[in-house]
């Protein structure tokens, strides 16, 4: 994989995927990177590696996680 420190579309492409898939995202719409700014680049990435730490994540922590996309979305 690239190097995922670098704010790039593509990049911003592949956080939200996995983002997607880890939070198991059933409207993927929400999820659309043309609905988020390059320049929010860094807070996806906080994200997309606190994700990558944890296990399963509870129903309260999944709904905290979308909160805060919905929050960094244009």
């Amino acid at each position: 994989m690239a190097q995922l420190n670098e704010a790039t579309p593509e990049n911003l492409t592949y956080l939200l995927e996995e983002i997607t898939a880890k939070l198991k995202v059933v409207n993927s719409s929400i999820m659309d990177p043309a609905d988020y700014d390059l320049s929010k680049y860094d807070q996806l990435k906080l994200l997309y590696d606190m994700l990558q730490q944890k296990g399963q994540l509870s129903v309260s922590e999944t709904q905290a996680f979308i909160q805060e996309l919905a929050s960094i979305r244009k």
